[in-house]
């Protein structure tokens, strides 16, 4: 435990488990929620909170994209975060890469892929990780802590948070829940990935301790985790 960070799952979900709105990259809840009556008039409160979380932020590449980050983008205001982004395909572009710098204090892109835009790239507050195959969470995680991330707030997607979780590497667990349901069997939902089909996979089923239950306005709730057998 003592070298890997301390990581949250910080997300946004629906009462059905829901982290988009839809089953494909237009459809998103930042996009979408503001525009549905019933659940717009709490979304602030989400937002309050996310500026409440950790220096150090880790992310997909697909969900940056998703998002908007490789759009024109005159005017970004510099956080005081550090980005940790992984991106094989890769999802961002130049351009997202260069708004993502001008946006962090720091940023960090995770890949497998040499022809990434970030290798041509050159900035002091830019930093590539590489792997070869495929990324190795458990390594890149005590790399983070050896530069300093005694804390990482996770808001990737669902397939990524179930890498996470099914490697363990997730200590705590704090949802927004809005006042929604979504459905869809191909929409995304807080874990994705394969799903467990043994009687051996139970091993890998994560236990849940409840911490704290708020009760938000507007018929939203926080609710705080601690996962049992963290590591």
């Amino acid at each position: 435990m003592n070298d890997l960070p301390i990581a949250t799952l910080f997300m946004l979900m629906s009462v059905d488990g829901k982290i988009s709105t839809g089953s494909t990259d237009d459809r998103d809840f930042d996009q979408d929620l503001p525009t549905v009556q019933g659940v717009s008039e709490g979304l602030p409160q989400y937002y309050e909170l996310e500026k409440q979380t950790d220096y150090y932020s880790f992310n997909t590449g697909r969900v940056m994209a998703k998002v908007g980050w490789n759009d024109e983008k005159p005017d970004i205001k510099q956080l005081e975060v550090v980005f940790v982004i992984v991106d094989n395909q890769p999802h961002l572009t130049e351009r997202g890469v260069a708004n993502l710098l001008r946006r962090t204090s720091k940023l960090y892109i995770v890949t497998t892929n040499q022809q990434h835009p970030a290798h041509s790239m050159q900035s002091p507050n830019l930093e590539v990780i590489g792997y070869e195959g495929a990324v190795d969470l458990g390594d890149l995680f005590k790399k983070l802590k050896s530069f300093g991330a005694a804390k990482i707030t996770i808001q990737s997607g669902g397939e990524m948070n179930a890498q996470l979780v099914r490697r363990n590497l997730i200590q705590f667990v704090s949802l927004v829940i809005a006042p929604v349901m979504v459905g869809g069997k191909s929409t995304s939902s807080l874990l994705d990935g394969e799903s467990l089909q043994t009687l051996d996979d139970l091993k890998l089923l994560r236990p849940l301790k409840l911490v704290e239950v708020e009760k938000l306005k507007h018929s939203y709730l926080l609710l705080k985790y601690k996962v049992i057998d963290a590591v």
